[in-house]
């Protein structure tokens, strides 16, 4: 059976700041779900959040950027949002950006990650999302996961894997994409996925079929200032020809230093926390959640929480030191981000404005 996965993910109001949506908002989305459900095609849904962003995970049989399950998606956002608003909730839907639905939600504000497969007898799949950081921040426990054995013994002692696979990266200023094929491109992948402010990973794929599918856009590019991160999501299959379980999830133990958190202006590492977490007001420390799928005909028959055993402590407690480490720095980079990637970089500039009138 030839199944579609849909993951769609925005920020449409929370409570006292940047924290998590209303139970109240989190039953409007999923309750609008599930009455336009069979009228689009949707075989199965799953609703969660992670911070202040609700996710929608859909199954059906209608392939990527489908009309009818977009406008569902966008549609449920909206109806999320008149209730955000009546309870006064911050930042009530932020993330729709655009007034009118228009085909499909790419570029109107939602991130979306989608994947096409031929679904397996024992079909297994992860979905990972993020808060208060930006697309790159998949770019090194991806490329760990991918490329380097030291990472995943997979690597070697799966023959699909050691293979090689096909990655696609996005140059999210420009909007084009391009293809590294590895392990022979690995250097070039290593250079430009660097810097992950420009260059995301959008796809992964090897010869059993496509492995992973990331959200790649960048709000401010869509509103033309900041609305807001861009907390991205993706979606990975796994075990088999693929990366297992434990392959993929322990790629995220390292906390990791990304962009984003207090006003999407700081580095801060990424920590690994349960599902339905809030946001964290020990200044908005990045945060990545993952649910684990087991589906049979397009049904999402269990899932459990992959972050939420006792060793995932550590890792949390290792972030929180990380974190506390780059606070120590101030307001000195690179616990800021350079002016150009500084989400409110208008209040900075109109203060370097003031400045070099100073300079004689």
């Amino acid at each position: 059976m030839k199944v579609t996965i849909t993951a769609i993910k925005a920020d449409i109001g929370s409570i006292g700041g940047h924290t998590r949506p209303s139970e109240e908002v989190l039953k409007s989305v999923s309750d609008f779900i599930s009455a336009g459900k069979e009228k689009a095609g949707i075989i199965d849904q799953y609703i969660g959040y992670t911070g202040d962003d609700i996710h929608l995970l859909l199954s059906h049989t209608h392939g990527i950027n489908n009309n009818e399950v977009h406008k569902l998606a966008w549609d449920a956002f909206k109806a999320g949002t008149e209730v955000a608003k009546s309870q006064g909730l911050y930042g009530a839907g932020q993330d729709l950006l655009k007034d009118a639905f228009s085909g499909n939600v790419r570029g109107m504000g939602p991130g979306v990650a989608e994947l096409e497969f031929e679904e397996r007898p024992n079909e297994a799949f992860a979905l990972f999302t993020m808060d208060k950081t930006e697309p790159g921040a998949f770019n090194f426990p991806l490329y760990r996961l991918f490329c380097e054995a030291t990472a995943n013994t997979g690597l070697i002692l799966n023959p699909l894997l050691s293979k090689g696979v096909v990655i696609a990266v996005m140059d999210v200023m420009e909007g084009r994409t391009a293809e590294f094929h590895v392990p022979e491109d690995n250097f070039l992948l290593a250079a430009v996925l660097m810097y992950p402010g420009r260059y995301v990973v959008d796809t992964v794929r090897n010869s059993e079929g496509p492995i992973l599918s990331a959200t790649t856009d960048r709000l401010h590019n869509v509103a033309g200032t900041y609305v807001g991160k861009d907390d991205p999501a993706a979606l990975m299959r796994l075990q088999k020809g693929f990366p297992a379980t434990e392959e993929a999830c322990s790629v995220f133990k390292t906390a990791h230093y990304v962009a984003g958190d207090a006003r999407g202006s700081h580095h801060m590492p990424l920590m690994p926390v349960k599902v339905r977490t809030p946001a964290s007001a020990n200044f908005c420390i990045p945060i990545v959640s993952c649910v684990l799928f087991s589906m049979h005909n397009g049904f999402f028959t269990a899932h459990i929480d992959a972050f939420d055993t006792p060793d995932w402590e550590y890792s949390r407690k290792k972030a929180i030191k990380k974190a506390e480490y780059m606070r120590e720095q101030g307001f000195v980079h690179p616990a800021t981000l350079i002016p150009e990637e500084l989400e409110y970089n208008k209040g900075y500039n109109a203060m370097m404005d003031e400045v070099k009138k100073r300079f004689k």
